[in-house]
């Protein structure tokens, strides 16, 4: 077994003052650090994945604009790997498949922003690609959505795509879990 940690989209548009604010973004940047430091002290690989958005009419993510950079509870260090992505699934049109697979990597530990969309997608990929997937549900944020006119709360957003990747796609635990300190 050799793991890499995945930080997918864990960026300032997503924190207080951004342009898309997510629900518990604070704790779950606090939590995917706390991920990190233990990734950066085993000396384990880890990559960032930072979404730049293309598309005509984009509010978040916008080139060049502090929006779009990395949070700095997780800010990459020189020998981390960045890799930019345009779409909600970290892999499609990146190198993210090829570097993991230059690796040798089999098991992923996911955490990120914005569980219903980039985690959601990026974690259905990887499992597609046959890896084995830890994903950090604590480290990991989203928003209130609304569908046929009614509001769902952030909070069941999140508990309903959590529920739906455990059952085939993850094994998704708390930070503390994975810290082995609960």
């Amino acid at each position: 077994m050799k793991k890499a940690l995945i930080l997918v989209d864990i960026q300032n548009d997503y924190f207080e003052n951004g342009k898309m604010t997510l629900s518990g973004s604070n704790e779950a940047g606090e939590n995917a650090h706390r991920i990190l430091e233990q990734f950066r002290a085993e000396g384990e690989t880890i990559i960032h994945i930072r979404h730049i958005a293309m598309q005509p009419g984009a509010t978040f993510f916008i080139p060049d604009t502090k929006g779009a950079e990395i949070h700095a509870c997780v800010k990459p260090q020189e020998h981390e790997k960045v890799v930019v992505k345009y779409f909600p699934n970290s892999f499609r049109d990146t190198g993210l498949l090829d570097i993991l697979k230059e690796k040798n990597i089999t098991d992923l530990v996911i955490c990120g922003m914005m569980t219903h969309m980039c985690i959601d997608a990026t974690t259905r990929a990887a499992k597609d690609f046959g890896f084995n997937i830890t994903l950090i549900g604590d480290a990991c944020a989203t928003m209130d959505q609304e569908y046929e006119g009614q509001n769902v709360k952030a909070e069941d957003v999140q508990k309903s795509f959590l529920a739906a990747l455990s059952f085939f796609y993850a094994g998704v635990t708390t930070t503390k879990k994975y810290l082995h300190k609960e």
